[in-house]
């Protein structure tokens, strides 16, 4: 099957490719077009995953179609945007009917679930990786970015930590544990659900934000530098699940939490007056810690001692000089 039979068998003819709200051309041009309401801006992220890196080198190709698109939306939802489309660049060693057709379809179920478009990508010839553009809107001057936190401010997350981390060992095969702690573990790493609502509803309230990608400490150091403040982050505050401390116990299940990465839920920083209302209007919003004056961040114990690590989460070229 060549390349553009590839894009008509399985991705052109998706329920995700046909259109949607601010899509004015999709797949089938040279480029697509997307329209945008007067007074909004396009937010543009693009993500790629590579086998063996980013995820194992002979995944479930279901699970993977999942996967591969929340991570890229999870940008959408760090910055406010209200999700538009994406476009999907695949390079396969060979041709598989099967492993295309289960890939398109998680791919889809995702799509759907986060209310985006696929308008288009390139397909090739080499090893596993694939990479997504995502785009979405959001109102003129009103997007979470990463440099406007302010001492005082709260720091927050909006869910559970470690959960993706924890799961790692049962991805490789490493480990094995009981359905219940197993399950809810291997949901969160094969499909996380991009926190795009409670992106949408911080926006005008949240001072910076960012997804959790590289672990709690080493994104959290992103805001800090950015803004140009202190973030203390506090240990017994993290939000953890029974089923990662059930699995790892606690001391491992906090280093998940802190650096284990692939959360894929929403930090943020907050004024304080704004809490009440959020959590009272349902949002999952857990305070870690708080915003101060001066620059890094700081991880402190339940008796006021600093315990920050060396090692703060995943980094990419981290051999390199």
């Amino acid at each position: 099957m060549g390349e553009f039979e590839l894009i008509s068998h399985y991705f052109a003819a998706a329920p995700c490719a046909q259109g949607g709200e601010g899509v004015g051309l999709g797949i089938g041009d040279d480029c697509a077009l997307l329209d945008l309401p007067a007074g909004e801006q396009l937010a543009v992220s693009t993500d790629t995953l590579v086998a063996g890196i980013h995820f194992p080198a002979d995944p479930d190709p279901r699970l993977l179609g999942q996967r591969s698109l929340a991570v890229a939306a999870s940008d959408l939802a760090a910055m406010g945007a209200i999700p538009i489309a994406f476009t999907l660049a695949l390079t396969l060693p060979d041709v598989s009917a099967h492993w295309l057709q289960a890939y398109a379809e998680g791919l889809n179920q995702m799509a759907r679930h986060c209310g985006l478009s696929l308008v288009g990508g390139d397909t090739t010839r080499g090893p596993l990786s694939i990479t997504m553009t995502v785009f979405g809107r959001v109102p003129a001057g009103q997007a979470l970015v990463r440099s406007g936190a302010r001492a005082g401010d709260l720091l927050c997350v909006g869910g559970d930590l470690g959960n993706a981390a924890g799961a790692l060992p049962l991805v490789l095969g490493q480990r094995q544990a009981d359905a219940e702690l197993a399950e809810p573990l291997l949901a969160h790493y094969w499909s996380p659900s991009p926190q795009l609502a409670l992106g949408q509803a911080l926006r005008g309230k949240a001072t910076a934000a960012l997804d959790i990608s590289d672990g709690l400490l080493a994104d959290c150091g992103h805001i800090a530098k950015a803004s140009r403040v202190a973030l203390q982050v506090n240990l017994e505050q993290l939000p953890l699940s029974l089923a990662l401390k059930g699995f790892l116990g606690l001391d491992e299940a906090r280093h998940a939490a802190l650096s284990g990465g692939d959360d894929y839920v929403l930090a943020f920083t907050l004024p304080p007056a704004y809490l009440s209302s959020l959590t009272t209007a349902g949002w999952p919003i857990h305070v870690v810690g708080r915003v101060l004056e001066g620059a890094g961040v700081r991880l402190f114990d339940q008796q006021g001692q600093d315990i920050t690590p060396d090692q703060r989460g995943y980094q990419h070229f981290r051999e390199l000089p």
